[in-house]
């Protein structure tokens, strides 16, 4: 029986840093040999809520490489590839959509949800709020099978101070959302899981939705539908057993990256769904004064040199103001005459101070010196 070979995309990281690179990959199966493989961007289309795929520039003919980095992303995007052979050329279906999503620390939109929970009951209502300086908002949702989805009735916002959307869904599945400005800026995203109530499926952790600061603190807890403070609950991160007691919640006072990973809550034999809480680094704090402190450590010394020298004026000043005498000051140890200036009663008098002999040596040669000496008081 003959089976249609199929194009798999994996993508590594799927939560990356601002401007990071992202790696691309593509698998055909069953494998075989001599393809060439395409690279596609999924591009929304806001007129049918649907998305299309555009080649990756300087991708059109394919590549013999089956991946391929992308430099510098900087916001949330969607990628699919497919492959094809022979002449003419035989393709294999598109890939399945997989989407990349950029941990921005400070987003130009921002999303926020409530209840501030990532874990919901099916058929309970979830209300998302796009703020940000747009006048226009979309919503992504993107489901974790990789469709693309747009919230109904809440595609489009128009509103001056940010708007909201209320929803529910009536199925178990798990999706990340975000907002879209009009201009094409993005919000942070955030995932959110929806669970059915089931006799066996009906135990949800509560974790937050958006990542915690380091050093702040939060407090993890289990809920039942309908009941939302239970006791006697064991907690457990990345799979290893952290806390089994009475307490019903599991509080972390000063959040570190150790803390950071999938945490899982069980009760009376039931467990939850896993939660991924995220860490992000906290800004340093600024001492009292640190900020002039580099400022003062250049301008400090250069006030105390200046006003050392207006001191040695002033007493230069003081000593020639009560003597009226002329003093030589010399540049160098060759005894280069210089220019001295002091004051006789209010005047300001210039006098060339002369070296032995009157004489002035310019270049090389010995010329009387015929400079004018002017108010010599002293001789009246």
């Amino acid at each position: 029986m003959f089976t249609s070979p199929e194009s798999i995309l994996t993508v590594s990281p799927s939560w990356l840093n601002l401007g990071a690179s992202v790696t691309l990959s593509c698998e055909v199966k069953p494998s075989s040999a001599g393809w060439r493989f395409h690279w596609y961007q999924a591009v929304p289309d806001l007129s049918k809520n649907i998305y299309r795929y555009d080649p990756l520039p300087g991708n059109i003919s394919g590549t013999v490489n089956n991946s391929i980095i992308i430099h510098g992303q900087k916001h949330p995007a969607g990628f699919a590839c497919r492959a094809g052979r022979g002449n003419p050329e035989y393709f294999t279906f598109y890939s399945q959509t997989k989407f990349i999503w950029s941990a921005d620390p400070h987003p130009a939109a921002s999303l926020s949800v409530s209840p501030d929970r990532e874990q919901h009951f099916t058929s309970e209502s979830v209300t998302l709020n796009c703020g940000g300086n747009s006048a226009e908002w979309r919503v992504w949702e993107v489901i974790e099978s990789g469709y693309l989805l747009y919230i109904n009735n809440c595609s489009t916002w128009r509103s001056t101070t940010g708007s909201s959307c209320t929803f529910s869904s009536h199925w178990s599945h798990k999706s990340v959302f975000c907002c879209e400005s009009g201009s094409g800026e993005f919000s942070n995203a955030v995932n959110i899981t929806f669970q059915h109530w089931f006799t066996d499926e009906d135990l949800l952790l509560v974790s937050p939705v958006h990542p915690v600061t380091e050093g702040a603190s939060v407090t993890l807890s289990c809920r039942l539908r309908g009941e939302n403070q239970l006791s006697n609950v064991t907690f457990y991160h990345n799979d290893k057993l952290i806390q089994n007691d009475s307490r019903g919640e599991l509080n972390i006072s000063a959040v570190s990256q150790s803390d950071e990973g999938f945490y899982k809550c069980e009760h009376s034999g039931k467990v939850s769904p896993q939660s991924w809480m995220a860490v992000k680094a906290a800004k340093p704090a600024l001492k009292p004064g640190s900020s002039s402190f580099p400022v003062m450590l250049v301008v400090g010394p250069v006030i105390g040199v200046v006003l050392l020298i207006l001191l040695l004026l002033l007493c230069r000043f003081r000593q020639t103001k009560g003597s009226g005498r002329v003093e030589t000051v010399y540049q160098d140890d060759q005894q280069q005459p210089l220019y001295s200036s002091l004051l006789h009663g209010d005047l300001g008098v210039y006098e060339t101070i002369r070296q032995p002999g009157n004489y002035v040596n310019v270049s090389g040669q010995e010329q009387p010196d015929y400079a004018n000496v002017s108010a010599r008081s002293d001789s009246a």
